[in-house]
């Protein structure tokens, strides 16, 4: 038999290459001799990087870039066997770098995740996977495409500081500086956000307040924003605003697929697609995949086990989840794929006793699961 292993991390107590430690070995005790695949994966935020190297093998960078509030910081990304980069915006321009009484992003950039790029770029990479959740920004991408060589001036010819709050003064954006590189090199943004740059659900107004954007400067911001893509718009003769995906990262979105012609995938599909995971199914007899908390907005939106078993249903395998809690509507998985649900909590507890038992936790779970698929074998 063959065994694939595909989960996601538990966010803040197990990541995804441990999780696949844990059940390495207990395969071993309960089907001796049974080849395991371990194939980490994220949906694009924290641990992507971890993930797509423990997958394909690879090695990390470190690169000094300039953070949100333009304080010196390094941000790691990896370099994949394959010659691919995969980077996390949030490793140089995430909410964690901006202390909660300083959350205005009128004075946060993204310069720093254009420099992390660039750092790329500049070590030979043509393909680029980077997830863009986490993010404190809400400069339209303005930072981003700044380290990349483009220019923002204003009325009176100055560079415009890359920053939220100026994005009301850009007269004229020029790209004819962008890095020759970026035009040899494939993007691919990993963004489950469908929302449009602008409106009641654009960049502003549904994802601000979390980065401080609230009242008055939730509107100074989305006035910015409005006239900025209309500049933006001019200079590159796109329509950077109403696609699905535009308004994800603060307008991230909007720049790197309207300005830089990034595609934008959702982001366990991406990830997938990366780690060749349709290969990888070849020969095998079980999936094992889960996530902390499956739910019905695990199924609406995707989330890791969803992706895993969809491309699971198609080629008939089963695909089993071990999760860390179960809500409503998760029962939607077994609608996808053969499947079924294994929780770690082995009984009342505190979620805080959880977390800190997750590897014990999860380890009982894997054990539990396994055996019941082997009693399953062996029923007449």
């Amino acid at each position: 038999m063959k065994f694939i292993f595909a989960p996601d991390s538990f966010k803040g107590s197990l990541s995804a290459p441990e999780i696949c430690d844990i059940l390495e070995r207990v395969t071993a005790r309960i089907f001796p001799g049974t080849e395991t695949v371990s194939v980490p994966v994220a949906d694009g935020g924290e641990g992507t990087v971890d993930a797509l190297l423990r997958a394909m093998g690879g090695e990390r960078i470190q690169a000094s870039v300039t953070g949100p509030l333009f304080e010196p910081e390094t941000a790691e990304w990896g370099l994949l066997a394959d010659g691919a980069a995969v980077m996390e915006m949030a490793q140089a321009s995430g909410l964690p770098y901006v202390p909660a009484e300083k959350r205005d992003p009128r004075n946060t950039t993204s310069l720093g995740t254009g420099e992390m790029i660039a750092a790329a770029l500049e070590k030979g990479v043509r393909r680029i996977l980077i997830g863009i959740g986490g993010s404190a920004t809400n400069d339209g991408g303005m930072g981003m495409l700044t380290a990349l060589g483009a220019c923002f001036t204003d009325d009176a010819g100055k560079e415009v500081r890359p920053v939220g709050g100026e994005m009301i003064r850009v007269a004229k954006a020029d790209f004819s500086g962008l890095l020759p590189a970026l035009k040899e090199t494939e993007i691919t943004v990993i963004c489950d956000v469908t929302n449009p740059l602008l409106g009641e659900n654009g960049a502003t107004f549904i994802y601000g307040s979390q980065k401080g954007a609230v009242g008055a400067i939730r509107d100074e911001l989305e006035t910015g924003m409005a006239h900025y893509a209309e500049v933006v718009r001019a200079a590159c003769g796109r329509d950077i605003a109403g696609f699905p995906g535009a308004g994800a990262a603060g307008g991230l979105g909007a720049v790197l697929g309207g300005v830089l012609g990034a595609a934008l995938k959702s982001g366990i599909d991406a990830v997938l697609d990366a780690v060749h995971f349709e290969q990888k199914l070849d020969g095998v007899s079980l999936a094992v995949t889960g996530e902390g908390r499956i739910d019905g907005q695990s199924i609406r939106f995707g989330k890791v086990p969803v992706g895993v078993a969809k491309r699971c249903a198609a080629r008939g395998i089963p695909a089993v989840a071990i999760v860390g809690g179960i809500g409503d509507g998760a029962e939607d998985l077994f609608d996808l794929c053969e499947s079924t649900i294994q929780s770690t909590v082995s009984g009342p507890m505190t979620l805080e006793k959880a977390m800190a038992d997750t590897p014990a936790l999860y380890e009982f779970a894997a054990e539990r699961l396994l055996r019941a698929v082997r009693i399953g074998m062996s029923l007449k």
